[in-house]
């Protein structure tokens, strides 16, 4: 899984049924300081994140995992929404 930043919806009047009603994001992956690495990507989401939250994600046959049909044609998918991160001091 992988850190993201959740900066835009994406409206699609037609699409695959699989994934009807299923919300889709732009995301922007980040690194452990938050930092943008990489282009921004299109990830379904079932969980409700919004624009400004930050995100964990999977990429591949995982990131389709947790939609209600597993088998769906997706590239990536939300797998939650991070409420806080700890990092320990070294």
């Amino acid at each position: 899984m992988q850190i993201a930043k959740v900066i835009g919806m994406v409206t699609s009047t037609i699409k695959i049924e699989d994934i009807k009603g299923i919300s889709l994001l732009v995301i922007q992956p980040v690194n452990s300081k938050y930092e943008s690495i990489g282009n921004p990507i299109v990830a379904a989401d079932v969980f409700g994140a919004g624009v400004g939250e930050y995100v964990f994600y999977s990429k591949s046959k995982e990131g389709a995992m947790n939609l209600p049909i597993p088998t769906t044609c997706v590239d990536a998918g939300i797998t939650g929404i991070i409420d806080s991160v700890y990092h320990a001091k070294e």
